[in-house]
């Protein structure tokens, strides 16, 4: 079985599942574990987003606000039609950060041998998990998806075990930096069994930009900084969009020294079996049990 992965998340799944030898074709952003894809061909197309372009200007060129400009992801067709595969996973879940169900569904429509489209739409933790069973029934590995979801249950049951009873800090999850935009989907489900009571976006939701007064108005006593697509440093270097804010020194958060950086693309943007990582650091961050890296939690630097 030849399998091409359209979604860094369904990559992430594939190669739980023991099967990223069967890898015929990725994103770009398909970069986990690095060892299994790094050879895999690569059959998107990126917009020319650079490291020089802010939040605010990356939010601009792929439609502002609404998110219904330009998907940052083209396919390349070509290559797609000579990797011949099989099953194709994808996603119909957000038009921006990776080829749309609608696409995929297209390109393939005039391949010889038409493959599989499995699109993948999670918006919790449990629908998460379910992605996972879907794909291994997909992939004629049954066996092996319910072992690998007995096992995230597993260690989600440990978090919620670990963490203290009593008072759950208040806690702000924010996926984009300018405009500012809040975690939502899965995200509350990860804080919520990670002992805090997460703000402004309710599990599942699909959100949109805030404005800074909802943030503040909130209080936050927690601040998880995640942006999508961001590793750590990237949202360090972009931290004064937050720290010039009129009225940020007073946030409870701050106050206390409670804002700290996430890798939000490895443990929180994906929906992939990672999230369960995702609950064990924000535990360690709202709690102090289990232990991570500074390379999956920082505090932010002031």
């Amino acid at each position: 079985m030849r399998i091409v992965s359209l979604l860094p998340a369904a990559t992430d799944i594939v190669a739980e599942l023991g099967l990223a030898g069967r890898l015929a074709g990725r994103t770009h952003e398909c970069d986990w574990p690095p060892d299994a894809v790094a050879s895999v061909p690569v059959v998107t197309v990126a917009e020319p987003l650079t490291e020089r372009m802010s939040s605010r200007e990356i939010s601009d060129a792929v439609g502002g606000a609404s998110h219904q400009g330009s998907s940052l992801y083209g396919l390349d067709t070509e290559l797609l039609a000579e990797l011949a595969p099989d099953v194709v996973l994808t996603q119909d879940l957000c038009e921006v950060c990776a080829v749309s169900y609608a696409g995929v569904a297209q390109a393939v429509r005039v391949l010889e041998a038409a493959p599989r489209v499995i699109s993948l739409e999670p918006r919790t933790l449990a629908d998460v998990l379910s992605c996972v069973e879907r794909v291994g029934a997909a992939l004629d590995v049954p066996g092996a998806a319910a072992r690998l979801v007995a096992g995230l249950r597993a260690r989600l049951e440990r978090v919620r075990a670990a963490v203290p009873g009593g008072r759950r800090p208040r806690v702000a999850a924010i996926e984009w930096l300018d405009p500012l935009w809040p975690a939502g989907h899965w995200v509350p489900d990860q804080i919520g069994l990670a002992g805090g009571a997460p703000l402004i976006a309710e599990a599942g939701e699909h959100t949109r930009p805030m404005t800074w007064e909802t943030l503040r108005a909130a209080e936050p006593e927690v601040i998880v900084l995640m942006p999508c697509g961001f590793g750590p440093e990237r949202t360090e270097a972009e931290q004064a969009v937050l720290t010039s804010l009129p009225g940020w020194a007073e946030l409870p958060a701050v106050r206390q020294d409670r804002v700290w950086v996430l890798d939000g693309p490895a443990y929180f943007n994906r929906p992939g079996p990672r999230v369960v990582r995702g609950a064990e650091i924000l535990a360690h961050v709202l709690h102090g049990v289990f232990t991570v890296t500074p390379d999956e939690a920082r505090r932010l630097p002031v």
